[in-house]
């Protein structure tokens, strides 16, 4: 899209919205997305408080002795492998690694060179969606994780759950 289109459209939206409470930004495709100021904020919040959360989850994983990494792999479940998980990031026009699932690999020492490996995804509200139930029942019939941990917050302030998804969802 021209640039002189996209000034006549953005004065079209001013002049017909409120520049007060929206902000239009342009998507990949090139067309404009009208977003609630305060939606933007929440979201900020939202994924910051997930991020400290995250951190505290991998913090509480060494502490009990586990090795704990990134993992940057995610699934295409359309074509059933492994691939890079890349995310864009439009302001940077860039790709970022590390967005995949499960968040974390988990690597606990149990005798000698012997190591029990586990995936561990991290939700603040302990639920998943249905693709994210769907790539975990393929890594554990894959048998990538033999166990993945869904950490979430616990009932008393501070507290962090673990709920095993294999013994959940019945696959071992």
């Amino acid at each position: 899209m021209k640039n002189e289109n996209k000034e006549k459209i953005m004065e079209m939206i001013q002049k017909a919205g409120d520049p007060d409470n929206y902000e239009t930004s342009w998507n990949e495709k090139g067309l404009p997305e009208s977003k609630s100021k305060i939606n933007i904020k929440r979201g900020g919040l939202s994924r910051a408080q997930g991020a400290r959360f995250e951190l505290k989850v991998r913090k509480d994983l060494e502490e009990k002795g586990k090795i704990v990494d990134k993992w940057t792999n995610n699934i295409d479940l359309k074509k059933g492998k492994l691939i890079i998980a890349r995310k864009y990031n439009p302001f940077k026009k860039m790709f970022v690694l590390g967005a995949g699932f499960p968040d974390f690999v988990a690597f606990q020492p149990v005798h000698d060179e012997l190591y029990r490996v586990m995936g561990v995804e991290v939700k603040m509200n302990g639920i998943l969606s249905k693709e994210e139930k769907e790539k975990c029942a393929w890594y554990l019939q894959k048998g990538i994780f033999p166990n993945i941990l869904l950490a979430k917050k616990g009932k008393k302030r501070g507290e962090i759950e673990y709920i095993n998804l294999g013994e959940k969802y019945g696959i071992k």
